[in-house]
């Protein structure tokens, strides 16, 4: 099991962005705001980004979204992902099993704690698998989070690649 860990870890990526409309081919303009979003395929989440004509008349099935700005010359990309963004996309993980988003689920629990949405309280071992129990900031509940005893390494190229993928320094 934990090669396979590794393994998925290692050959594990997600495109950078085009700068064209997934859905029509058209090529963004600096200055011109998107939707990016991933998308579940046959080769696990993929990057896709979409103009707005396109996501509002199409309504594209997605896995999460958010919405995104080419940048004008030499303007820094403005970041449009909030923590609250990055918390429904920890949420929508929470069921997942496939190796890829456990450990995507798990490095997005890491940064989340940096930023003190979660806060860890303990841990337990089931079925041969570490649980971390943790208390989400500012509200009465909990949530479970498999440690798939990713190597550091691993952790930071997840972490760079997420960052490629949201388009935000993580």
């Amino acid at each position: 099991m934990r090669e396979t860990i590794d393994a998925m870890a290692t050959d594990w990526e997600i495109k950078k962005p085009l700068g064209q409309c997934s859905g029509t081919g058209t090529v963004f303009s600096p200055g011109t705001d998107y939707f990016a979003a991933l998308v579940q395929t046959e080769q696990g989440l993929e990057r896709r980004d979409y103009s707005i004509s396109f996501w509002e008349s199409e309504k594209p099935s997605t896995y999460c979204f958010w919405r995104s700005r080419i940048p004008e010359g030499r303007e820094k990309k403005r970041l449009f992902v909030s923590d609250e963004m990055l918390v429904s996309f920890f949420e929508r993980l929470s069921e997942e099993t496939d190796v890829e988003k456990v450990n995507f689920r798990f490095v997005l629990t890491l940064i989340l704690m940096r930023k003190r949405k979660l806060k860890y309280e303990s841990s337990r071992t089931e079925e041969g698998r570490e649980i971390w129990t943790l208390r989400v900031t500012g509200e009465d509940r909990s949530v479970q989070v498999v440690n798939p005893h990713l190597a550091e390494d691993q952790i930071e190229q997840l972490s760079s690649q997420m960052g490629q993928i949201l388009q935000v320094e993580l």
